[in-house]
């Protein structure tokens, strides 16, 4: 039987032989296409070819793509797991044509490869063409052995390819495979019906048109061919089985989670093998690419998948962090194919496991109140969750919204989706209310921004004339407006908006803020200090030499610290945001696990080498391609114009940025981070300081420590030391009063009074002081040794709920039939709550404080109805 490995490389060759270069996959991570969260379809790398952007370096390319659909419009997690065939990651073998061969060599080569070197039943096999499309319809039975009537036509849903609403789009041939077992009885009304023995294996899209604004198909010049073929339905076929997960594919992971799980791959633990088997591909190659969790975009996606997989894995009984295990089966079958998770395997791993152990921390406790929802929705003979039971299970304990859809239908629920969209968009509403002003409040409604974009001055100077192009706002001394040129940095890559003063003879108006409105006009925030402010009035804009001269030290040092980032924990660091003030710096990075002493030091060690080099920075302008080539990073989510702006420190840091920085690192002073902390789940933060707001942390350091060597009368070098002693004699201390609890003094003896008899039954009741409910037990406990024989009731107020405990000696069982568990049910039936035990001991709690008096006034009667 040939393995999956195999099949994929006769891929290869049989197209190397016809003069196709072999490319390597795309990254799932598109780097130039922010409409896409991942790859999902082959052409996808070659989009700008089909474009007319960018011209092919060869006419001829075969290629394996790694896919990933999920979310959008193509969106298979759903059904991942429910059937055999449906997978969140897969593999899109390709040949393809830019302008060279066209439709009778595909459809030649295909039938060739399919029949011939991977032996495919011929009677099996199907086509379909576009209903228009009479050239492929005859060239069918013209070049293979496929009869005419095996060869049939179908409209623009089923064969017609296109990239958009404009743009190039053509006719399609589906080449499908009857995997049923009577081949005598295939009907081609079977074919595109959904039914599960007529599998669509290949797609030969050809691409000769081009669909303008007004919907008319223009014949491009040029025609090219692009075909995508799943790997995985193909090497099910070939060899021979029914399911996809029963292939070389997927079977060495199915192995190692049976050894992990301790149960076998079959029955109704299948479906829970699928989606773990399947969730590792996607988690695997979206982290080697650069994805790490989040709580958007990309990131939300491998959290999801990562959450759902981890959910899967408690029906099989894994609680404990597993996912990170299937790194290595994974990579061990196609690390040679695709090097990167060979290269990245450790990173992979660990990224895996400290999200598990994150949602593990919080899974359990959300399936508790899942299960709480469950049991009260029953009682109530109801079968929608609300969007607020929902939303909270996402909010508090980060369960998924499509998690929480599948455990309702696992338990015969539905979940109030829209209820949760409200919930979340009120969520939303509630940020954006307590955020300052930003672009989408700066302008009031019903005023239009009718000028033309500012002209940014404040690279070259701090202070110009200019002129009030448009007040948008001014209520008594608050004001926004725009200026036709100015030298105000606005609020942008992190970087704080300047402040500074606006003045004109009789004019002046203190800026507390700029900011940008759709990246191209600046808005100047602040108070009318004097004079009246008019539009088209000449003014003098300066900024503040003092806030720009503190920021520049601070934002070129955030790309030094992003560079050392990047070297010590490797390429998956990744700015998730930042904040550039004049008196300290913030970075917020992807990292997954907490950094070490040793590593921050190093970190601040490598910043600092930089500076004492005193190297020059380099800023160029050029396009957004260029820079990319020359490997400048790009933030993900940022947008960029045409032109972008490069700043280069050596081979050091090259990075996209409108910011100010200073002339040379040198100037930066000194580099001094001063705290590090997690801000979400992956999501790491750095904050420091340089040049004068370092000096001053220093001495402010050294006046803390010089302070507590007096205090402790000790070196600074021995203060670790000494608070480790003060350390361990604090927590002996609190050891020791915890051990002394109020009940440790009750005097127990005096409660009992041996005439206080219900018949022959001796009863204590007691209402006592106790912290928890364990308390409460050991004081009952204390009761029973010195009862000897007879019941006890005790009861306390335990943050604001009523809790009772029952002992009941053991003669007192055998000869009156009184057990602790009747009794305490009895009680609840007074008091409320719930509880429960056995017969010599027994508990309850959640109950009406107010009743718990009556519940012990009740005791003697209620050992009158239990007595034999």
């Amino acid at each position: 039987m040939k393995t999956v490995n195999e099949i994929r490389q006769e891929f290869f060759d049989y197209f190397e032989g016809k003069g196709h270069k072999v490319v390597p996959s795309a990254p799932v991570v598109p780097s130039d296409d922010p409409t896409l969260l991942f790859i999902n379809a082959g052409m996808n790398q070659f989009k700008n070819i089909f474009l007319g952007t960018e011209n092919p370096k060869v006419p001829r390319i075969v290629d394996t793509q790694k896919c990933i659909r999920v979310g959008g419009k193509h969106n298979d997690l759903e059904d991942v797991g429910l059937d055999t065939y449906h997978h969140t990651f897969f593999e899109m073998l390709g040949n393809w044509s830019f302008g060279d061969y066209y439709k009778k060599e595909a459809i030649e080569w295909a039938w060739e490869l399919l029949t011939e070197v991977w032996g495919l039943e011929k009677e099996r096999l199907w086509a379909t063409v576009h209903d228009s499309d009479d050239e492929a319809r005859k060239l069918w039975p013209e070049v293979t052995e496929l009869p005419a009537e095996r060869v049939l036509q179908f409209g623009d849903k089923d064969n017609f390819w296109e990239m958009g609403n404009t743009g190039p789009c053509g006719p399609c041939s589906e080449i499908h495979y009857f995997i049923g077992e009577d081949v005598k009885g295939q009907s081609a009304d079977k074919i595109n019906s959904g039914d599960d023995e007529y599998i669509e294996i290949w797609n030969l899209v050809f691409i000769q048109y081009f669909r303008d604004s007004t919907g008319k198909l223009n014949e491009l010049p040029q025609k090219h061919v692009d075909t995508g073929m799943g790997l995985e339905r193909l090497t099910a076929i070939v060899q021979g089985k029914s399911s996809n997960y029963d292939t070389d594919i997927f079977s060495p992971i199915i192995k190692e989670i049976e050894i992990i799980s301790g149960k076998k791959y079959e029955g109704k633990n299948q479906s829970a093998f699928r989606v773990i088997a399947d969730h590792i591909r996607s988690l695997s190659f979206s982290i080697a690419d650069g994805v790490m969790p989040s709580n958007e975009g990309r990131g939300y996606v491998v959290r999801r998948l990562l959450r759902r997989a981890a959910k899967f894995g408690r029906n099989l009984g894994l609680d404990s962090p597993f996912i990170h295990n299937l790194v290595t089966p994974l990579t061990d079958l196609m690390g040679d194919i695709f090097p990167e998770l060979r290269d990245r395997k450790e990173h992979i791993e660990r990224v895996i496991k400290a999200e598990e152990e994150s949602f593990g921390e919080t899974i359990d406790r959300g399936m508790e109140l899942f299960d709480q929802l469950t049991v009260k929705m029953k009682k109530n003979s109801s079968k929608l969750i609300s969007g607020q039971d929902a939303f909270k299970l996402y909010d508090t304990y980060g369960f998924p919204i499509d998690l929480t859809s599948l455990m309702a239908r696992e338990s015969g629920l539905t979940v109030d989706l829209d209820g949760f969209d409200k919930a979340m968009t009120e969520q939303k509403e509630r940020s954006r209310r307590k955020k300052k002003f930003t672009a989408d409040n700066l302008v009031p409604d019903g005023v239009e921004i009718k000028q033309e974009p500012t002209l940014f001055l404040g690279y070259e100077r701090l202070e110009a004339n200019s002129e009030i192009t448009q007040i948008i706002f001014h209520s008594g001394k608050d004001i926004r407006l725009l200026l036709k040129e100015t030298p105000y940095y606005a609020e942008s890559g992190g970087q704080v908006g300047d402040i500074g003063i606006i003045s004109a003879k009789g004019l002046n108006i203190r800026i507390d803020d700029t900011q940008k409105i759709g990246g191209l006009h600046y808005v100047h925030i602040g108070e009318v200090l004097e004079g009246e402010p008019k539009e088209h009035m000449k003014v003098k804009a300066e900024v503040n030499s003092d806030w720009r001269k503190n920021i520049l030290p601070n934002h070129t040092a955030t790309h030094l610290m992003h560079a050392a980032l990047r070297s010590e924990f490797g390429d998956h660091v990744e700015q998730k945001g930042s904040l550039v003030a004049p008196d300290r710096l913030r970075f917020d990075y992807h990292h997954f696990e907490k950094p070490t002493v040793e590593q921050l030091k190093n970190i601040e060690s490598v910043v600092n080498d930089k500076i004492r080099e005193n190297i020059e920075l380099k800023t160029t302008l050029t396009t957004l391609e260029n820079a990319k080539k020359s490997g400048a990073m790009a933030l993900f989510g940022e947008k960029y114009g045409d032109e972008v702006r490069m700043v280069e420190i050596a081979d050091f840091s090259k990075e996209l940025c409108g910011g100010t920085h200073v002339d040379r690192t040198g100037d930066i002073g000194v580099f001094l981070i001063t705290h590090e902390s997690a801000i979400s789940s992956g999501v790491r933060r750095i904050e420091a300081v340089t040049g004068e707001g370092a000096l001053k942390q220093i001495q402010e350091n050294r006046s803390v420590l010089s302070e507590l060597e007096n205090q402790l009368s000790v070196k600074s070098e021995q203060l670790p030391e000494r608070f480790k002693s003060l350390a361990e004699s604090n927590k002996e201390l609190e050891r020791k009063l915890k051990k002394s609890k109020p009940s440790d003094t009750l005097d127990i003896d005096s409660w009992i009074d041996p005439n206080n008899k219900i018949g022959d039954v001796t009863l204590v009741t007691r209402r006592i002081e106790a912290s928890s409910l364990d308390e409460l037990k050991g004081v009952a406990d204390r009761l029973r040794e010195k009862l000897k024989s007879g019941v006890g009731v005790l009861a306390s107020v335990i943050e604001q709920k009523a809790y009772i405990v029952v002992i009941v000696t053991e003669d007192i069982i055998k000869s009156e039939g009184i057990s602790a568990k009747k009794m305490i049910t009895e009680l609840v039936e007074v008091m409320g709550g719930g509880g429960g035990g056995n017969d010599r001991i027994a508990t309850a709690g959640g109950g009406k404080p107010e009743l718990i008096d009556e519940a012990l006034s009740q005791s003697d009667s209620i050992i009158l109805k239990l007595t034999k």
